[in-house]
């Protein structure tokens, strides 16, 4: 076959592709391009060195949902890292949202070199998503009550903190889950997708909403709620205990400031769907 750097038929691509090859069928530039579905660090690195591990994984057998599979796990053990106390958790909790992010750029392209890209996937993926930062979130807050099986000693100390954390999955869950709800409410409607774009999304000039999303751009709490960032947060929250000498001081404080924060970013999502023409076109 020759060596020409668009293959269009995924049944007469080869097994070992070069990286132009690859890099033209797996990241084109309507992937590269889709600012609202692409988390930061995909846009700003991990797209950049993800096709060299795609570049692996296209010459086995793996599938991309096997590949998604690999997500999934790497997700769930930052939950599990957080539960190790001290800072080398939340470092190795960073680490592994790293590789999540990273592994979660690779499934896609696999998909689309081997031309396998499926409904079971996208499911798989949104699973391998809701699971890891609702884990995170409870463990965020049993990271504030103590070490794992050494609860505080005062009952009702140990149970807020517990608490607080279950809340915080379930609003990083349920503000998560009111994008899908779109998609689902524009599916029942028999309307069209929407695009992976920021002029999916509009509202009237001069509007309250409009001047506070203008605003939430300089303040952005709504965007924190990723595994990325609560587990950045959970490593800085870690250094603050080292420095404060107050054992849990900064996991304490996380857990507390991230409940109400998240609580609002909610109710202001769900405005600003029911407001704009997600719903209406």
């Amino acid at each position: 076959m020759p060596s020409s750097d668009k293959v269009t038929d995924h049944q007469d691509r080869p097994a070992r592709p070069t990286l132009a090859q690859l890099r033209a069928v797996a990241q084109p530039p309507e992937v590269r391009s889709r600012k609202n579905a692409e988390h930061w660090t995909a846009e700003l690195y991990l797209r950049h060195i993800s096709i060299y591990f795609t570049m692996l994984l296209v010459r086995t057998r793996i599938s991309a949902n096997g590949v998604t599979g690999m997500m999934i796990a790497s997700g769930w053990a930052i939950a599990a890292a957080l539960l190790i106390p001290g800072i080398w958790g939340a470092v190795l909790a960073v680490v592994f949202c790293q590789l999540q992010m990273y592994i979660d750029c690779c499934d896609g392209e696999v998909a689309r070199w081997r031309g396998t890209s499926s409904p079971k996937g996208v499911f798989l993926d949104k699973v391998g998503h809701y699971t890891t930062e609702g884990f995170v979130g409870l463990a965020i807050g049993i990271r504030a009550i103590g070490e794992l099986g050494r609860f505080s000693t005062d009952p009702a100390t140990a149970f807020g903190y517990a608490f607080a954390g279950a809340l915080l999955a379930f609003f990083i869950v349920l503000n998560k889950a009111l994008n899908d709800m779109v998609h689902v409410s524009r599916a029942f409607a028999k309307l069209d997708r929407l695009p992976d774009s920021a002029e999916a999304t509009s509202f009237s000039k001069g509007s309250m909403v409009a001047r506070l999303r203008s605003a939430a751009r300089f303040v952005p709490f709504h965007r924190i709620y990723h595994s990325v960032e609560l587990a950045l947060l959970t490593l800085l929250a870690a250094i603050a205990t080292l420095i404060s000498g107050v054992p849990l001081a900064g996991e304490r404080i996380l857990v507390l400031a991230l409940v109400p924060l998240v609580i609002l970013a909610t109710i202001g999502h769900f405005i600003t769907i029911v407001v704009s023409s997600r719903l209406s076109k």
